[in-house]
C-alpha cells in the first residue's frame, strides 16, 4: 500500500478538538479574547523557549540526550505541553488544556512579531522547526499516528507482501535494520520529492520515483510539511501586518518582541557607586565584552563618540555602576581632551547624560542595551564604533581585532565559524571563554552587562578589581600617564526601562 496523498485541509474548529493533542500545525488562529498582560506574557515565555532552542542547537548535538534533557527542563519550567504529561491520563484536565492553549496562542503572537523581515522569518521558522522535531520525536508511536491522522496526513504503510518482496533492499538501504527487525517496522511509500532530505543523505530506498521511509524517519516528511505551512503563513501574515500595526496597543509590543531581551534584568545594580573612574581602563581589558571594549578604546583614542556610541556605552557604564556624577566627570574629561571645551560640553552633552539617569525630561531611568538590541537596532555607519563587532564588523577586521586581543588561531576559527552561522551571541560567549581560559562559560550570554558580571564573578569580584587597578596604575606610572581621578559615589538609583534616548543624542 502506498502513500495516498498530501495533507488535506484541516477541518478542526472547536477549541476542545483543537487542543485534543499536545502537538499541532497551528493552522487555525486563536479566536478568543485575551488581556494585553497575557498577550505579552505568553509571547515572552515562548520567546524564552525559542532562545533556548537556538542556544542548545549550537552548544549541543541536536536530539542528543543532553539536548533533550535541557529542552525538556525548559518546556517544563515554562509550562508548555510535553509528551510525558500526555502519558498520565490524570493530567488531561484544565491544567493540560491551559498549556496547550498557551502553546497555540503564543505561537501566533510571535508569528505577528517575526513576519516583518526575511531575517526574522528565517530565524522563527528554524527555531519552531527544531522545537517541533523535538516534541514529535518524543512522542510514542501511537501518539505520532494520532497526530498524523488528526491532521489528515494519510501516510499509510506498505503491505506485508510488498515489504517481503523488497526486504533485502530495505535492509541494505536503511541504517540500523536487520532481517529480524524489518518485519516489525512500518515503511511508507512516499514520492521522492517529498523526502529530499532523506534522499540527499542516502538514508532511504528509492524505486520508480518513490522513497520507502521507515516509521522513525517520518518526522522528516512531517517537518517539510510544517516548514511549508509555516513559511506560507508568515508571508500571508506579513501582508496583513499593517492592519494589526494600526492598533496602538499592539504595535509597541510587536516591535519590541522582535528584538526583546528575555534574560536577567539589569535595570537595577547593587554596585552603584562602587566602580571608580580609575577602574574603567583596567576593567575594559579584562571584563568588558568586545563591543564595549571597542567603544572604550575608540573614546580614549578620539576623545569623542557619536550618538550611537554614547548611548550604547553610556548605558553600559551606568549598568556597571557609575553614578550620575561619575558619568558627567568621565564624559566631560574625555571630550575636553578633544575638540569640545567644558562650556560646550555642559550645554550640548550634560543634559543628555542627566536624562539617561532620569534627571531630565520624562525622568525615566534607562536600562543598558541587551545583545539583541545592539545586534538588531541602529547599525553603525562610517565613523561609528557602536553595534556588535561579531555582527557588524568585516570578518577580516574582526580577525585582526581578535588577534590584537591575544585570541589564539584555533579560537579565532571557532568564533568566525559561529559568526558565519549568524550566531553572534554565541560567538561573544566563545570570546568570553577564550579570554577567561574556561572551557564552558556556564551561562547563555544575552546582555553586555551579564558578560561583565560573569567575568567579575570568575575573576574574584572586588579583590580582583582592586588588583587590576593597582597593576594598571603601575603601568601608567611607567609610561608617565596619569589615571583619571575618582569621583565620590552617589546614592543608588532605581532603573526602569521605558524608552529610547535617540532623540537626545542626535548631535554629532
Amino acid at each position: 500500500m502506498q502513500f495516498t496523498g498530501r495533507r488535506k485541509k484541516v477541518t478542526l474548529s472547536p477549541q476542545s478538538e483543537l487542543y485534543g493533542h499536545c502537538l499541532q500545525f497551528y493552522v487555525h488562529p486563536p479566536l478568543e479574547n485575551i488581556s494585553l498582560v497575557q498577550f505579552e506574557t505568553f509571547a515572552v515565555e515562548r520567546l524564552k523557549l525559542l532562545k533556548t532552542v537556538e542556544n542548545l542547537g549550537v552548544s549541543c548535538v541536536k536530539m542528543s540526550d543532553d539536548y533533550k534533557k535541557k529542552l525538556y527542563t525548559e518546556c517544563h519550567n515554562l509550562n508548555f505541553p510535553l509528551k510525558t504529561e500526555m502519558d498520565d491520563k490524570n493530567q488531561s484536565g484544565p491544567t493540560e488544556y491551559e498549556k496547550r492553549r498557551k502553546d497555540h496562542i503564543s505561537h501566533f503572537i510571535l508569528r505577528l512579531a517575526y513576519c516583518q523581515t526575511e531575517d526574522l522569518r528565517r530565524w522563527f521558522i528554524q527555531q519552531e522547526m527544531d522545537l517541533f522535531r523535538y516534541r514529535f520525536d518524543d512522542l510514542i508511536s501511537t501518539y505520532k499516528t494520532e497526530f498524523l491522522h488528526r491532521n489528515n496526513l494519510r501516510y499509510d504503510p506498505i503491505s506485508a507482501d510488498e515489504k517481503k518482496l523488497l526486504k533485502d533492499r530495505l535492509i541494505n538501504s536503511t541504517y540500523g535494520f536487520s532481517g529480524a527487525t524489518i518485519s516489525e517496522q512500518d515503511f511508507y511509500k512516499v514520492p521522492f520529492q517529498d523526502a529530499l532530505d532523506l534522499v540527499r543523505l542516502r538514508k532511504v530506498f528509492l524505486q520508480a520515483g518513490y522513497a520507502y521511509i521507515p516509521h522513525q524517519d517520518i518526522v522528516t516528511i512531517v517537518l517539510n510539511e510544517f516548514r511549508t505551512t509555516l513559511s506560507k503563513a508568515l508571508a500571508l501574515t506579513a501582508r496583513s501586518l499593517p492592519a494589526v500595526q494600526s492598533d496602538e496597543r499592539l504595535q509597541p509590543l510587536l516591535n519590541h518582541l522582535s528584538h526583546a531581551y528575555v534574560g536577567q534584568d539589569y535595570s537595577f545594580q547593587k554596585n552603584i557607586g562602587k566602580v571608580s573612574l580609575e577602574q574603567i581602563d583596567p576593567l575594559s581589558a579584562t571584563s568588558f565584552p568586545l563591543c564595549m571594549r571597542q567603544l572604550h578604546r575608540a573614546l580614549r583614542e578620539h576623545h569623542h563618540l557619536r550618538h550611537g556610541g554614547r548611548m550604547q556605552y553610556g548605558l553600559f557604564l551606568k549598568g556597571v555602576g557609575l553614578t550620575l556624577e561619575q558619568a558627567l566627570q568621565f564624559w566631560r574629561a574625555e571630550f575636553v581632551k578633544g575638540k569640545v571645551d567644558a562650556e560646550k560640553f555642559d550645554k550640548a552633552y550634560a543634559y543628555s547624560i542627566r536624562h539617561m539617569f532620569g534627571k531630565e525630561g520624562k525622568r525615566t531611568d534607562y536600562t543598558p542595551y541587551s545583545c539583541m538590541k545592539v545586534v538588531l537596532s541602529n547599525p553603525p555607519s562610517q565613523g561609528d564604533y557602536h553595534g556588535c563587532p561579531f555582527r557588524h564588523s568585516d570578518p577580516e577586521l574582526l580577525k585582526q581585532k581578535l588577534q590584537a586581543y591575544k585570541v589564539g588561531p584555533g579560537g579565532i576559527v571557532e568564533i568566525l565559524d559561529l559568526v558565519k552561522g549568524m550566531h553572534y551571541q554565541l560567538a561573544c560567549q566563545k570570546y568570553f571563554e577564550l579570554t577567561h581560559n574556561v572551557e564552558d562559560a556556564g551561562f547563555s550570554l544575552n546582555h553586555p552587562n551579564q558578560y561583565f558580571t560573569e567575568s567579575q564573578k570568575l575573576l574574584g569580584g572586588g579583590k580582583e578589581v582592586k588588583k587590576e587597578v593597582e597593576l594598571f596604575q603601575k603601568a601608567q606610572e611607567n609610561t608617565g600617564r596619569s589615571a583619571p581621578s575618582t569621583a565620590q559615589p552617589s546614592s543608588a538609583q532605581t532603573l526602569e526601562d521605558m524608552g529610547d534616548l535617540d532623540s537626545f543624542f542626535l548631535d554629532e
